[in-house]
């Protein structure tokens, strides 16, 4: 039987230092490889996310980006945000240039890089618009996660927000109660499963550090995600909607801490008439392994 090696990076995202934010393996040349084999090798490297590359021809890539599939430990995702910076990132560091389009499940993803003296390049995702969804019932979402409804920030709504893949915001008035949450995730997803939204995020206008907007957590069945830039997507998108940021105004989140992971993701969203549109991701990356996995 030929043996198979594959290259792989493992990068650290939302972060400009080793060892926080959000890790994630990609392996660059992917081709060949089944869907099968490609949720195993996710299973394998036991991440929140592991993307993966296949490269095809110039012209191609040129039309429609770089072709990227995205699992986690349990099921293909059509879009995933520290996947899309992280890639980007790796991508870039091999191509060079200021711009990389990732070709995703939810279509072309456009990620510019501006370089920052001293600090990792800082990437910008442009997610596609957001849809909003259900709003949901403040005392069914609290019971679901587990708190007192009067946890609740109640002068916010509970919503659902899409930019390709479904979130449910849930505002929390105190950064206390975040940071000692401990949410039963099969509760959640029975919750979820009779909704629009796919997961959580949690949210608190309280910050630990002064210079971010907002402090989340988002608990699922991967266990805590350190960094979650579809989500922030979302959230920017939410705060838009609903008076937490100011049209285009750049808001940091801050995530992660709880877990020892910390990550700062930027978010921005604009508006055209009622509606929420150019909602933007940002961050860095920074790698820390690179080897062959041996099939």
């Amino acid at each position: 039987m030929a043996t198979r090696r594959l290259p792989m990076i493992q990068l650290d995202v939302f972060t400009a230092r080793p060892l926080e934010g959000n890790a994630l393996a990609v392996f660059t040349d992917a081709r060949g490889l089944s869907a099968d084999e490609m949720q195993a090798l996710a299973r394998e490297t036991n991440l929140s996310e592991t993307t993966f590359v296949i490269p095809r021809d110039a012209a191609t890539e040129r039309q429609r980006g770089v072709r990227v599939r995205i699992f986690t430990v349990q099921e293909e995702l059509p879009f995933a945000g520290h996947p899309t910076l992280g890639t980007a990132a790796a991508l870039r560091a091999a191509r060079g240039g200021d711009e990389v389009v990732l070709d995703l499940d939810v279509g072309r993803v456009p990620v510019r890089f501006e370089e920052r003296p001293g600090e990792p390049a800082f990437g910008e995702m442009r997610q596609v618009d957001p849809t909003f969804g259900m709003r949901h019932d403040p005392g069914a979402v609290a019971r679901a996660i587990g708190l007192p409804a009067d946890e609740l920030d109640l002068a916010l709504p509970i919503q659902t927000v899409s930019t390709g893949l479904a979130f449910a915001i849930v505002p929390l008035r105190r950064l206390a109660t975040l940071e000692r949450l401990r949410m039963d995730a099969r509760a959640a997803e029975a919750y979820l499963a009779s909704t629009d939204a796919k997961f959580f995020y949690l949210v608190t206008r309280e910050t630990v550090d002064p210079a971010a907007r907002l402090h989340a957590r988002m608990i699922f069945y991967g266990g805590e995600d350190p960094a979650t830039g579809s989500a922030g997507g979302c959230t920017g998108a939410w705060a838009v909607a609903h008076g937490v940021a100011a049209p285009d105004e750049r808001i940091v989140i801050e995530q992660g801490l709880e877990i020892r992971r910390p990550s700062r993701i930027a978010v921005r969203a604009g508006r055209s008439g009622d509606r929420v549109v150019d909602v933007r991701v940002g961050g860095q990356a920074v790698e820390v392994l690179r080897g062959e996995v041996v099939l």
